[in-house]
């Protein structure tokens, strides 16, 4: 409740306290309103009537000052001895060449066929090149490209393979296999002066030229 709202009111009063009033207005420089509100005042108060007192509106709490940052410290002077201070940008990740992958441990390294060796076939005194990635032994003419006339050999017998500058020779479910030292092999790697024998037929295998 606004204890300072005022409302018009009318009352029957005593003319010899008016008089008093106006006597007491004069003399205090107010108005008698406010000599007759100060005295109903401490007349409720003398009997324990007194209004409770009024709240007041808290007050918003103290806004924090922004902190103040430090200046920058100064920089070196310019001069003899002194050179301006400068960024140097280190290249980013797309900036960087990609790393080189190196093979595992115990891998034979990759070798480009153009860079390869080349392998020789020797078969009956023929020293025949293996300039390509597969090369087929067996019966069939048209299939084959060293073709062996012989029903013991299978019409695709074997391969000559070669991958990454690395060859191999594989049976290709041949009847009578590929014998290496006497035992019957799937598939090898050839090495320099390794020899197979395909039935009764020799295949001798060499790098020199």
């Amino acid at each position: 409740m606004d204890q300072n709202k005022k409302t018009m009111r009318h009352f029957y009063c005593r003319d010899v306290l008016w008089d008093t009033f106006e006597q007491m207005a004069n003399d205090f420089d107010c108005s008698i309103d406010y000599l007759i509100n100060e005295a109903m005042r401490y007349y409720a108060r003398s009997k324990n009537y007194a209004p409770p007192p009024q709240q007041q509106p808290a007050a918003p709490p103290p806004q924090r000052a922004p902190a103040r940052r430090p200046p920058p410290p100064p920089g070196p002077p310019q001069g003899a001895g002194y050179s301006a201070r400068r960024t140097v940008q280190q290249p980013g990740y797309r900036d960087q060449p990609p790393p080189s992958r190196r093979p595992p441990p115990g891998a034979r390294p990759q070798m480009d066929p153009q860079q390869a060796p080349t392998l020789y076939l020797i078969f009956n005194n023929q020293r025949i090149p293996i300039d390509k990635d597969q090369f087929i032994i067996g019966r069939g003419s048209k299939t084959s490209d060293l073709a062996i006339k012989d029903g013991n050999i299978s019409r695709k017998h074997s391969a000559i393979i070669r991958r990454n500058g690395t060859y191999y020779i594989k049976d290709l479910g041949s009847t009578n296999g590929i014998d290496y030292k006497g035992m019957r092999i799937d598939n090898k790697r050839i090495d320099e002066g390794d020899v197979f024998h395909l039935c009764d037929y020799e295949l001798r295998f060499t790098y020199r030229p």
